[in-house]
């Protein structure tokens, strides 16, 4: 199978022109996290197409599934979703998200999967994988995969070969590590398939570790318990008062969704540009590597596994231009998460506001209108002006800009000039001797309570 078959898939979809479509497999109350998690995605119903809700197992959780759970989290939303509306009316009734709760298998990893272990979670994957849409299916994978390996296993014996391959086009994974044997299966069963994971169970690796990992040097305050009480659980209505405290890790799984939100930065289809939920790079893992999963043999064709950013939080100045670029002195696989905490966390904080305040007391995020193409080509050494001038705030509030590039998005190795704040600013192409493309991230912030920001990312060819 070509490299190309497990990366970007024909049938793509801009996530600022439609909400993605979305399956949950989740191991809920093998941890608290879990909970958390959905909390948090029920915030972002609105935004995202919630397909399935499937209660699962994983190494943490061997037997027993606990759809109840899941209803329990739901009734919590259908109390807040009344207010919500007035936030936004696409907010869905909790019977729909009612419909769409499942359960698998309630047996641990590939001992769940095989002929005559179909379950009403995998039913529901090949449902909405045979659903008539257009747009890819994205399948979260909180806990362990064998209920997603069941549905593949099911249609690999009962379709034909090339509406298996129409299928499988369609399925987008993202997995919070390996929790159970099944992922590694897939992976080598189903090569084809787009999947986005830190093989194997040294989490410590992983990228989406970053979520509530406190970083020496930087400010922790959004990650920590204070916060979490005073934005999230306390005093915001029944849906915050169900989230629980931290007992092993904060939000574990939420960054398998998190790169589905339409921010003007998230680009599903392309892991390598980065988002919210992280960066990550199309290889196959070296066995000489902490991502190589010694547990089940090693990988055997391409993931979207781990990527390096090299950062630094830009400066906030009391005085004079309030942001300010400094030099990158992070560098990792988990700074390509942690690096936009601040702003999910805020973004998180301001819908558990929209749960309990009517539109007029609570923020809203600003919306972010570029003057020229997202698309730029600019030969080498040429200079261009850019403006963001029709953004706007929906509150009235007043909006700040920082323009930054974003090289490792392009792969560009190369020194790049900072840019100026402001609604507008000017760009200069690097001198090149062959093509390359640059990222350009204008990120655009209210001042708000909680402040809130969206982006625009500008891709510039630059030619010799």
């Amino acid at each position: 199978m070509p490299t190309c078959a497990a990366g970007i898939a024909p049938d793509t979809h801009d996530a600022d022109d439609t909400r993605q479509r979305l399956v949950v497999l989740t191991d809920i109350e093998a941890d608290p996290d879990d909970t958390q998690s959905l909390i948090r995605l029920f915030l972002y119903s609105n935004e995202i197409d919630i397909e399935g809700l499937v209660a699962t197992t994983s190494t943490h959780r061997r037997s027993s599934p606990m759809p109840a759970s899941i209803h329990r989290l739901v009734d919590g939303y259908a109390r807040v979703q009344p207010n919500l509306v007035k936030h936004d009316d696409r907010y869905p009734e909790a019977e729909r998200l009612e419909q769409v709760i499942a359960e698998g298998v309630p047996v641990y990893g590939m001992q769940g999967v095989g002929d005559g272990k179909d379950t009403a979670g995998s039913d529901l994957i090949i449902q909405a994988l045979e659903r008539q849409d257009p747009r890819p299916l994205w399948v979260s994978v909180w806990g362990g995969a064998n209920t997603l390996a069941q549905a593949l296993h099911s249609l690999k014996r009962t379709r034909s070969a090339q509406e298996l391959d129409r299928l499988l086009a369609k399925l987008r994974v993202y997995a919070i590590s390996d929790q159970d044997d099944a992922g590694i299966w897939l992976r080598r069963e189903f090569p084809q398939v787009f999947y986005i994971v830190t093989p194997g169970d040294d989490y410590g690796q992983a990228t989406w570790n970053a979520m509530g990992r406190t970083i020496d040097g930087i400010d922790n305050t959004t990650v920590g318990n204070p916060w979490l009480a005073q934005h999230i659980q306390q005093g915001h209505g029944p849906l915050g008062a169900l989230y629980p405290d931290v007992v092993w890790g904060l939000e574990g799984d939420t960054p398998a969704f998190l790169h589905l939100i339409p921010n003007g930065l998230n680009t599903p289809e392309r892991p390598d540009w980065g988002g919210w939920g992280g960066r990550y790079r199309l290889y196959i893992p070296s066995g000489d590597t902490m991502l190589n999963d010694t547990s089940h043999g090693p990988e055997t064709r391409p993931i979207w596994t781990n990527a390096i950013d090299a950062y630094a939080p830009p400066v906030q100045a009391e005085y004079g231009r309030p942001v300010r670029d400094s030099e990158p002195r992070y560098r990792d696989a988990l700074v390509s998460l942690w690096r936009w905490r601040d702003d999910f966390q805020n973004d998180f904080a301001a819908r558990m506001d929209w749960t309990i305040q009517p539109y007029a007391d609570a923020n809203h995020p600003p919306q972010v209108v570029l003057g020229q193409s997202a698309r730029l080509t600019l030969k080498s050494g040429q200079g261009m002006v850019l403006s963001a001038r029709g953004s706007s705030d929906p509150d009235g509030d007043s909006l700040g800009f920082h323009w930054f590039w974003y090289p490792e998005a392009g792969g560009f190795e190369g020194s790049l000039p900072h840019l100026a704040n402001g609604d507008t600013t000017w760009i200069q192409a690097p001198k090149v001797d062959k093509p390359v493309a640059l990222h350009l991230i204008l990120r655009v912030s209210d001042k708000g309570s909680p402040s809130l920001a969206r982006y625009a990312r500008t891709v510039v060819h630059v030619e010799p």
